[in-house]
């Protein structure tokens, strides 16, 4: 008698998207109710609300397989973190634009831009509302759970690298900066401290579907998002620099993929809303069940 396999517990699951629903979600708990976040819940309903909406009319527009949630939550629950605004008209836009961008916004299979930067930029370059960068204050242990839960994130989604390269790259000019102009070295570190930049470098600049196919293109575009970043918060003296650079550089993933060319990233789950059905590849022929026939 055969014995009994051991008995498993539930499955992890596979997709990162997941990690990342349940990481935002937490975080979006705590602003709400630790740090008063200035956000009432007829905000987020909208917000969660409209992305859902607008992912299903795409789904049946482009005619996906099946309905899936979970990148239109990724894109709502992001938005009621960082979109401040007294209308809720407006915000029914922002969940509109990012979700509504994923469809229509697409370069060789790939929606071109990460869909809540562009919602942010597009309606804060509007004057239509304004992004929350100091909310999250810099506190060491608020940074240190939005760094742990991005880091499940990343490594989930096989991105890290893109994180890494732009940490290191922004946190050199700071350092750089800092010592041209003689300040503190406290000035740089608490500037590095803050949770709206992790929350920015765990969860925005390393979406798998918006960043080069390589590792060397992502290191690269990491790099050049800090540096854009640093112009247009230092040189051109704009709030918000993290989030219009990223938008701003976007365009450049293409060429990048056609450069340093390296394998597409897809998500684990099947019929994901954010990407065309796959044909189904017929499996080679036995040959012991077809006998050739005789000569």
């Amino acid at each position: 008698m055969a014995r009994p396999g051991p008995v498993r517990g539930p499955s992890i699951p596979a997709d990162p998207r997941w990690y990342q629903i349940g990481s935002l979600a937490l975080l979006l708990a705590w602003g709400l109710g630790r740090l008063g976040f200035d956000v009432g819940a007829p905000q987020v309903a909208v917000t969660v609300g409209t992305a859902l909406a607008v992912q299903l009319l795409g789904t049946t527009l482009a005619r996906l397989p099946r309905f899936d949630p979970k990148s239109a939550l990724i894109s709502s629950l992001s938005l009621c973190l960082l979109l401040r605004t007294n209308a809720l008209a407006i915000a029914a836009l922002g969940a509109a634009i990012a979700v509504g961008s994923k469809f229509l916004v697409r370069v060789r299979g790939k929606h071109l831009f990460n869909p809540t930067t562009l919602a942010l930029a597009l309606l804060y370059l509007a004057d239509l509302a304004w992004i929350s960068p100091g909310q999250w204050g810099s506190a060491a242990l608020l940074a240190f759970l939005v760094a742990c839960l991005g880091g499940l994130v990343v490594f989930r989604s096989s991105r890290s690298d893109v994180t890494l390269a732009f940490l290191l790259a922004w946190s050199g000019l700071l350092a750089a900066r800092a010592l041209r102009l003689g300040d503190p070295a406290s000035i740089p570190l608490h500037q590095v401290e803050s949770g709206s930049l992790l929350l920015f470098a765990f969860f925005m600049i390393s979406d798998p579907k918006t960043t080069p196919d390589s590792r060397a293109g992502r290191v690269v575009f990491g790099a050049l998002v800090a540096a854009g970043a640093y112009a247009v918060q230092f040189l051109l003296f704009r709030t918000n620099g993290l989030v219009l650079s990223l938008v701003a550089l976007s365009p450049l993933v293409p060429l990048l993929d056609l450069l340093l060319p390296g394998p597409r990233y897809a998500w684990p789950t099947k019929g994901a809303p954010d990407e065309a059905p796959r044909p189904a590849v017929a499996p080679p022929p036995d040959p012991a069940a077809h006998p050739p026939l005789p000569a």
